[in-house]
């Protein structure tokens, strides 16, 4: 089973038996609107997340989150949600403040 808690929307929680998957598919798959401007390809950094717990349960950088972080574009607490999977267990994360939506209401 897969838990994501959004910190700073409400707590927000989504539950998944399906595990190995993107982080931003199971976020969209729960009616909840996130950042993604390149079509959830990682040509951006529109849909990255801050990772606050659960790091190690993700998969991998990606080549294109490589590019990121080596440009200064990505911090090391940081993953685009398009790119990383939950491979298992939990993660909680928080929307960063330049990539929230203004019709959205979120929480500290």
């Amino acid at each position: 089973m897969l838990k994501i808690t959004i910190e700073n929307f409400n707590h927000q929680e989504i539950v998944s038996q399906v595990d190995n998957r993107k982080v931003i598919e199971l976020i969209h798959e729960n009616y909840i609107d996130w950042m993604h401007a390149c079509g959830k390809k990682g040509r951006c950094t529109s849909c990255k997340m801050v990772v606050t717990k659960g790091f190690e349960n993700l998969s991998p950088l990606t080549d294109s989150e490589e590019y990121f972080r080596g440009n200064g574009r990505l911090k090391v607490d940081e993953r685009l949600s398009c790119q990383a999977k939950l491979m298992y267990g939990e993660l909680s994360i928080k929307v960063p403040e330049e990539q929230k939506l203004p019709h959205l209401d979120y929480s500290e």
